[in-house]
């Protein structure tokens, strides 16, 4: 690892703590990293930390999202002064810091969808959780306790980025299945599609679902391409699945990432284990890293720490 992992702004979804886990089955070298669910790219961002590809795609449906890691990678200057002018001006804002916050997103959601907006929503957001209503708008509320990521700490983030990925990163906002067309044998596929249960319609916690059958397709495609993954999917928590497996027949390897504590089992007074899926093609999983095996309540997988 090359000193820390930076990161533009707090996402809730992200991989970035399971970076590390992730990165035990890609291989040392390899020539193109493709994500086309891309969020705030923290494993393009992992790996371009340990200069493990030469190029990178980034795709994401969501496209504020794209425009906001475009402008970090391409132009953080630019990028951080602006989102400097609207995190200051909370605190002169004539109705107060939380009226400001609704007045931008008001902005962002008539229109004015650039770059430095989502940032500061993200940032100020309750969790860094993205939420949109039926009729597409941002209605996620603000944290009231907090004031957002200070312009120093984005500035030192998106510098640090924009050093590891400009002039190697193509970016686009286009459906995933596009992305894998482009996608050759060499490059690795990481796809961290929105989890089964909230995403086979239409999710507020995503810009867009996908559903089970067009992500097994999709997988398929690949396979038939010799096209390496690695895929984030469903989960167990408190010894309870989330979502089904994926078809046998499309013969990669499953493994448990110990993700840590269950956020919502604490809220209950437990102390329950969240355990995120990893697919992996056949070939990578042949030579990635020996694994432990799992507990025998949770037959059939494998885990690793």
């Amino acid at each position: 690892m090359n000193g820390r992992i930076p990161h533009i702004v707090q996402y809730q979804g992200s991989k970035r703590i399971l970076a590390q886990q992730i990165l035990r089955y890609m291989p040392r070298k390899f020539n193109r990293l493709l994500e086309p669910f891309s969020g705030m790219a923290a494993i393009t961002i992992a790996v371009s930390n340990e200069q493990r590809a030469m190029q990178y795609y980034i795709n994401d449906i969501n496209n504020p999202v794209i425009c906001l890691l475009r402008a970090a990678v391409d132009t953080p200057t630019d990028l951080v002064k602006k989102y400097a002018k609207i995190w200051t001006e909370q605190f002169t804002y004539p109705e107060g810091h939380i009226k400001h916050f609704y007045h931008i997103r008001d902005c962002f959601n008539t229109g004015e969808q650039t770059a430095e907006n989502m940032l500061y929503l993200l940032a100020r957001c309750v969790k860094g959780s993205v939420r949109y209503g039926k009729n597409g708008n941002f209605n996620q509320s603000p944290d009231k306790r907090r004031h957002g990521t200070n312009p120093k700490n984005v500035a030192e983030n998106a510098y640090a980025i924009s050093a590891l990925l400009k002039g190697k990163t193509t970016f686009s906002s286009v459906d995933f299945r596009q992305i894998l067309e482009v996608a050759v044998q060499g490059d690795i596929v990481y796809m961290d599609p929105p989890y089964q249960g909230v995403s086979n319609t239409r999710d507020n916690r995503y810009f867009v679902g996908i559903s089970f059958d067009d992500l097994s397709d999709a997988i398929e495609t690949l396979n038939q391409k010799g096209v390496d993954y690695i895929i984030s999917y469903d989960g167990v928590s408190g010894g309870k699945k989330y979502g089904n497996e994926l078809p046998q027949s499309l013969n990669c390897k499953k493994f448990l990432l110990k993700a840590g504590l269950s956020t919502q089992a604490i809220l209950l007074g437990k102390r329950d284990i969240t355990y995120e899926s990893l697919y992996v093609s056949k070939s990578l999983a042949e030579t990635a890293i020996p694994v432990k095996t799992i507990p025998t309540q949770m037959p059939l997988m494998t885990i690793t720490e």
